[in-house]
C-alpha cells in the first residue's frame, strides 16, 4: 500500500466519510488524504468542512458548487431523454454520482494524486457508478473502496463512532434517522427503516419536500413552463438560471404534493430494493416536456425515442454515464429536440399534476386534419384501400385457415385443458 502517495476523497463531512479519512491514513501510510466535496443542491451546510477534514487528518478540502452544471448538463438532458428506470424512478441519485465523481478525477489530475476514494458499500449501485467514471476519465488512478477492503471492519454507526472516537474524529451528531437519505437538486430519496418492508405504508413525517395530498391547497394551482430545444428555460413567463428553474419548481409541486414515487426497484448487483422519492419539480418538468414532444415529434420519432429511453435510462441507473453508446444515444436525442420549442400549461391539484395545455409555433398537430367536419385536406374514403393493404397478411392467414390450413401459430389454442376443476 506504500505505492499510494496521495488519495482523493469523495467527501460530505458526515460520520461515515469522516471515519474513513483516518482509515486511509492507517492503511496507507505516508499517504496525503485531499477530501472532495460537492454541492449539488443537497442542502447541507458545506461551510466549515475544510477545518473539519483536517481535524479529521486531511491535508484539505475542495468544496465545488456544481448546482448550474448538474442541472444544465445532467438534468436538463435526462428530461429531453424522456428517460424513466423501470417506468416510475427519475434518477435522481443516479444522475449525480457521475457528475460528482468526474470533479473527483478533475480534482486529482489538479493535486497530482494517484488514487482516489469512496465511501460506498458494497452492497449498492453507487459503487458501481463511482468506479466506471473513474475508468472511464483516468484509468489509471488507483480506486481505494474501504467498505470492500479486507481490513475495513466498521459496520454499524455505533463502530463508526467508536472508530471517531478512538482517532479523535469530529462528529456532529450521534443519532441517525431510521432512514437512509440522499439529496440534491433533483430528488430526496428515502430507504430503509419500516420501507424494507414492501407491504408497509410509509410514515407522513418522513417526507420532506412534499406535502401529503391530504394537505396540498384545495384550489389548483395552474403553472405553465417554457421550452427552447427541449430545454426549460422559464416558470410562469419568469426567465431562470437552470439550478433556480428547477429550484422553484421544486416549490411549486413539492407544495401541491406532487412527485411522490413508491417503488420496489432491481438494483444493478442483483437484488430488489424498496425506495420512497420525492421529486416535485423533476415530476413536473416531464410532464410538460413529454406533452410538448407529442406535438413537436412525428409518429415514428416519437416511438423510437420511446425505444431509445428505455436504454437510456438503464445506462444512467448503471453508471454509464460516460460509455460510448449513451453518448450516442445523447446525439439522436439532441436531434429530436430541435423542434421542441414552446410551452405547456399544467394544472397541480392535491397530489396530480393534469395538462391543461400546450402550444408550440412547430406544432405538427394540425386541427384541419384532426376535425371530423371539413374533408378538405383529408379524404375519409382513402383510408379504404390503406385498410386492405394494412391487413392483407392476415387476410391470406385468415384464408388459409378457411381452407383447411390448421396448426398456423395464429390458431387459438385448447384452453379447456387450463380450466379448473
Amino acid at each position: 500500500m506504500s505505492d499510494v502517495k496521495k488519495i482523493v476523497l469523495a467527501y460530505s463531512g458526515g460520520l461515515d466519510t469522516s471515519v474513513i479519512v483516518p482509515w486511509l491514513k492507517q492503511n496507507y501510510p505516508g499517504s496525503e488524504v485531499i477530501c472532495f466535496a460537492a454541492d449539488v443542491g443537497q442542502g447541507e451546510e458545506l461551510g466549515g468542512l475544510n477545518e473539519k477534514a483536517i481535524a479529521t487528518g486531511a491535508v484539505k478540502c475542495v468544496v465545488k458548487d456544481l448546482r448550474e452544471e448538474f442541472a444544465r448538463d445532467y438534468l436538463f438532458k435526462l428530461v429531453q431523454s424522456s428517460a424513466i428506470y423501470e417506468r416510475r424512478y427519475l434518477l435522481g441519485t443516479s444522475i449525480a454520482r457521475p457528475l460528482i465523481a468526474a470533479h473527483q478525477v478533475a480534482v486529482a489530475a489538479e493535486e497530482g494524486a494517484d488514487a482516489v476514494s469512496h465511501g460506498c458499500t458494497g452492497k449498492g449501485n453507487d459503487q458501481v457508478r463511482f468506479e466506471l467514471t473513474f475508468t472511464a476519465l483516468n484509468p489509471q488512478l488507483k480506486i481505494i473502496a474501504p467498505w470492500r477492503h479486507s481490513d475495513w471492519h466498521i459496520r454499524s454507526r455505533e463502530d463508526a463512532l467508536d472508530y471517531a472516537a478512538e482517532f479523535n474524529v469530529p462528529v456532529s451528531a450521534t443519532l441517525k434517522s431510521i432512514y437512509s437519505r440522499d439529496r440534491n437538486l433533483w430528488h430526496l430519496s428515502h430507504e430503509g427503516g419500516i420501507l424494507e418492508d414492501p407491504a408497509a405504508e410509509p410514515e407522513e413525517s418522513m417526507f420532506q419536500l412534499t406535502v401529503s395530498p391530504e394537505k396540498a391547497p384545495d384550489k389548483p394551482e395552474y403553472v405553465e413552463i417554457d421550452f427552447v430545444n427541449g430545454e426549460p428555460v422559464s416558470v410562469n413567463g419568469e426567465a431562470l438560471s437552470p439550478a433556480t428553474l428547477i429550484a422553484r419548481l421544486n416549490e411549486i409541486g413539492g407544495r401541491n404534493g406532487c412527485g411522490r414515487i413508491d417503488l420496489v426497484e432491481n438494483r444493478l448487483v442483483g437484488m430488489k430494493s424498496r425506495g420512497v422519492y420525492e421529486t416535485p419539480g423533476g415530476t413536473l418538468l416531464f410532464e410538460a416536456h413529454r406533452e410538448l414532444e407529442s406535438i413537436c415529434l412525428d409518429r415514428d420519432t416519437l416511438h423510437y425515442k420511446e425505444q431509445v429511453a428505455l436504454r437510456y435510462a438503464e445506462m444512467i441507473y448503471n453508471g454509464q454515464w460516460f460509455h460510448p453508446l449513451r453518448v450516442a444515444l445523447q446525439a439522436f436525442v439532441d436531434q429530436t429536440q430541435l423542434h421542441v420549442n414552446g410551452s405547456v400549461r399544467l394544472k397541480l391539484y392535491k397530489g396530480s399534476v393534469i395538462v391543461a395545455g400546450r402550444k408550440s409555433p412547430h406544432s405538427l398537430y394540425r386541427e384541419d386534419f384532426a376535425t371530423f367536419g371539413q374533408e378538405d385536406v383529408y379524404n375519409q374514403s382513402d383510408a379504404t384501400g390503406f385498410i386492405r393493404l394494412y391487413g392483407l397478411p392476415m387476410k391470406v392467414t385468415a384464408l388459409l385457415d378457411i381452407a383447411g390450413n390448421k396448426g398456423l401459430h395464429y390458431a387459438q389454442p385448447d384452453y379447456s385443458k387450463f380450466k379448473r376443476d
